[in-house]
């Protein structure tokens, strides 16, 4: 099947009979051009995916060494977690001499292909995402594969895409936090997990209930609840704690929804940890801003953002092969606090 090339104005001039000239006045909104015929060839242009390449129009007026740029995707900027592996994307881009773009999807599938697009468009050097909760289609990474962007994946790989990745080691975080749960004389412990059948959510299930079954404990399905954020879980938490049968421990996918049990837990009467012990998987800031203090499975985000960004660069200056499929698993660690029985006495 032979590879299809982005829009160029070239192609958009010669649809409509003008110059390259007047398709540029049109785009850049001149009124030296008839209005209709501007909006006809604006239509044109947005519907088959072209974008004015900026980046690439700066670097050609440049007399400088073109600037390498790499192009960013996050689920959402506001979460600790993916903040701190962009920053630690952008750290690892300065020092070799590329540029970053950041985008986030807004866990959109939507959104994640017209960021792809533009990426596309405006000819990135490498893009590295993780990807959007909503996405089930991948047409859109193999586009940029397609057309010798390199792409590597963080956090939530797709597993439609043979690419490289950067993950932490979920599954062992999972493991040694109900571990501990369980060491600390928790037998009944609820998990709440991702939606959606991702490598992570599914990393981090096993973790749990591998844990159980080698502390002889029979996993209950009924402890396993969609659940990874906190208005989900000071909603459903309540009628949780209402059982007969409650669980002494919850383990949570994240920080966030596991702060929302530990609230919901001391306002429906409960202690933490005497009564209910609570983990989460993250460590950010939120983590040591409650009271107890969160225990947590510390991911390093600054150091998964630097892995992709070093696999990326590598790629794109011939260090390593474009088509060479790289992967690089990021150790998690324990980090002991309050919110879970004998968390008290530990210091970090």
């Amino acid at each position: 099947m032979p590879e299809l090339l982005p829009t160029t104005m070239k192609d958009i001039a010669e649809h409509f009979g003008v110059s390259i000239a007047t398709v540029s006045r049109s785009l850049n909104g001149s009124d030296r051009v008839n209005a209709e015929k501007r909006r006809l060839i604006c239509d044109y242009a947005h519907e088959h995916n072209f974008y004015p390449n900026d980046i690439a129009k700066s670097l050609r007026n440049s007399k400088r060494a073109p600037i390498k740029v790499i192009g960013v995707i996050v689920p959402e900027f506001a979460h600790y977690y993916f903040s701190t592996i962009l920053n630690g994307i952008e750290a690892a881009a300065t020092k070799r001499g590329f540029r970053i773009i950041a985008t986030t999807s807004r866990e959109s599938y939507e959104n994640e292909v017209r960021i792809c697009q533009m990426f596309e468009a405006h000819q990135v050097c490498g893009v590295i995402v993780s990807q959007a909760k909503e996405t089930m289609k991948f047409d859109h990474f193999k586009s940029l594969v397609d057309r010798g962007i390199p792409i590597v994946f963080y956090d939530r790989i797709c597993t439609g895409i043979e690419a490289s990745l950067v993950v932490v080691d979920d599954y062992q975080g999972a493991f040694a936090a109900t571990t501990y749960l369980v060491s600390t004389g928790c037998h009944r412990i609820a998990y709440y997990g991702m939606r959606g059948n991702t490598v992570l959510g599914r990393n981090r299930f096993n973790g749990y209930r591998d844990a159980l079954i080698k502390a002889g404990i029979e996993p209950d399905p009924s402890l396993v609840y969609v659940c990874d954020n906190r208005d989900d879980a000071e909603r459903i938490t309540p009628d949780v704690l209402k059982r007969q049968d409650r669980p002494d421990g919850f383990f949570c996918v994240n920080d966030d929804t596991a702060i929302g049990v530990m609230y919901t837990a001391k306002h429906a009467g409960f202690n933490v940890p005497e009564d209910v012990s609570v983990c989460g998987f993250t460590n950010g800031q939120r983590s040591v801003a409650c009271d107890p203090q969160l225990t947590t499975v510390e991911q390093r985000g600054e150091k998964v953002g630097e892995e992709a960004a070093t696999i990326l660069m590598n790629k794109v200056e011939g260090l390593s092969p474009k088509n060479k499929i790289e992967k690089k698993v990021v150790r998690t660690r324990l980090v002991v606090r309050g919110s879970t029985r004998g968390g008290e006495k530990n210091n970090e």
